[in-house]
C-alpha cells in the first residue's frame, strides 16, 4: 500500500489508524513497489524499471551484447504469415508479457509491443527476431526513466496520431494517445481501431475520439 499526501500529519493519522486494525510495517519513503524503482530529488520524482530489464534481459539469454537505437524498424508491417511457426511459443508469450508491464513506464516501446502482442498464440520465427530487437533496444536504454517535476503546471496537453490502414491482413489503423499534466507525462496507449477506416482523416478522427475519451 502506497500513502501519498502533502500533509504529514493526516498520513501519520492514517498510519496509525491502520496499524491500530491491521498488522503492518513502514518501510518509509517510497523507492520500490510492484517492481517499479521511485526515486526523488529536490526537483521532482523518477519512475524507472531498471532493475526489471535486468532481470527481463537476464531471463532472455541473448547471447550477445549488441544494442540498437529503435525498438522497431521504420514501416515494418507484420503478418500472421511472416516466417516459420515457432515450434514452443512459450517464450515468446512470456517476453511480451514482461514486455507489456514494462510498458507502465516504458511509453517508448508501446507501438512495437502493440504489434507484437498480437501474435502471441501464432508467433513465428521473424516475430521473435523483432522480438529480439526491443529487448536489444531496452539494453541500450536501460537508464532511461519518467520524470515529474515537483514545480508543474495543471494544464492539460494531449497529442494524438493515427496510422492509415496499417495492419496489412485487415486494413485497420492505429490510434495513439500521449497526455502530459504539465511536464508530466501521465497517460499513452497504442491501439487498434475497431472499424476500417476509409481515409487517413477519418483515421486520425477515431484517434482523436479516442483521446478525448481518455481525457474526460
Amino acid at each position: 500500500m502506497i500513502i501519498t499526501g502533502d500533509d504529514f500529519e493526516c498520513i501519520a493519522f492514517v498510519k496509525a489508524c491502520l496499524s491500530a486494525q491491521f498488522p503492518m510495517t513502514d518501510l518509509g519513503p517510497l523507492r520500490y513497489f510492484l517492481r517499479i524503482e521511485v526515486s526523488s530529488t529536490s526537483d521532482g520524482f523518477y519512475i524507472s524499471q531498471e532493475k526489471y530489464i535486468q532481470d527481463l534481459l537476464a531471463r532472455a539469454a541473448l547471447g550477445d551484447e549488441r544494442t540498437v537505437e529503435t525498438p522497431m524498424e521504420l514501416n515494418v508491417k507484420l503478418q500472421p504469415t511472416d516466417g516459420d511457426p515457432l515450434s514452443d511459443p512459450t517464450r515468446y508469450r512470456h517476453l511480451v508479457g514482461s514486455l507489456v508491464y514494462l510498458a507502465v513506464t516504458r511509453p517508448d516501446i508501446s507501438y512495437p509491443i502493440h504489434i507484437l502482442s498480437q501474435f502471441v498464440f501464432a508467433s513465428t520465427t521473424v516475430h521473435y527476431s523483432h522480438l529480439l530487437r526491443v529487448l536489444r533496444y531496452l539494453r541500450g536504454t536501460i537508464t532511461r526513466r519518467l520524470f515529474f517535476p515537483r514545480s508543474s503546471s495543471l494544464q492539460l496537453q494531449c497529442y494524438s496520431d493515427a496510422t492509415w490502414a496499417s495492419d496489412p491482413s485487415d486494413r485497420r489503423s492505429l490510434s495513439a494517445y500521449c497526455v502530459f499534466l504539465g511536464g508530466s507525462l501521465i497517460a499513452w496507449k497504442t491501439k487498434k481501431q475497431t472499424a476500417v477506416s476509409r481515409s487517413s482523416v477519418e483515421a486520425e478522427l477515431r484517434a482523436l475520439a479516442l483521446l478525448t475519451t481518455e481525457v474526460t
